[in-house]
């Protein structure tokens, strides 16, 4: 089985400007590429884990979301980090799918596609539904990362590179 760790897009891995969905309004958070470079030298899986009710919502297609998607992944290529998958919950809050963040289904396909290891995963997010969804998907280890705790979270940081001090095998 392989180990993981699970982030959330925005906030995480870009800043956080609300329904990013054009390249032109994707800004990467600082220490994303350095952070993710250590993850990989411990032998974890990358996988990203992201709540787009934008698209439910009409604020942009699925072909928006897959562009954007694309060019991120790109991006990472280019600065030799490999991410596993993106998963993405396209529905609205109201639809109550088994998709959307604090539900597990993007955990369960991750888990099933790439044999993962749950128990020695992570999940790494800077909401409380991204930790509430790494502990429902059995998932021990999480991290908040926001200017604020969530006392659901193995640990609470305010930076992503903060991680790389907690997480080190």
């Amino acid at each position: 089985m392989k180990k993981a760790i699970f982030l959330d897009r925005d906030g995480i891995i870009n800043v956080d400007h609300s329904y990013v969905y054009k390249k032109e309004n994707f800004v990467f958070c600082e220490g994303i590429f350095e952070t993710l470079k250590h993850f990989l030298s411990l032998n974890y899986e990358l996988i990203i884990v992201t709540n787009q009710s934008g698209i439910g919502r009409g604020y942009y297609s699925e072909k928006d979301f897959e562009k954007l998607t694309s060019w991120m992944l790109d991006e990472f290529t280019c600065k030799l980090i490999k991410i596993t998958k993106v998963y993405h919950c396209s529905h609205n809050p109201d639809e109550g799918c088994g998709c959307r963040k604090p539900a597990i289904g993007m955990f369960e396909k991750a888990k099933v596609e790439f044999d993962i290891d749950m128990q020695n995963s992570w999940m790494i997010g800077d909401k409380p539904s991204d930790i509430q969804a790494g502990i429902n998907a059995n998932i021990p280890n999480t991290i908040f990362i926001n200017s604020f705790t969530c006392k659901e979270a193995s640990y609470s940081v305010k930076s992503i590179l903060d991680t790389i001090n907690i997480i080190k095998d």
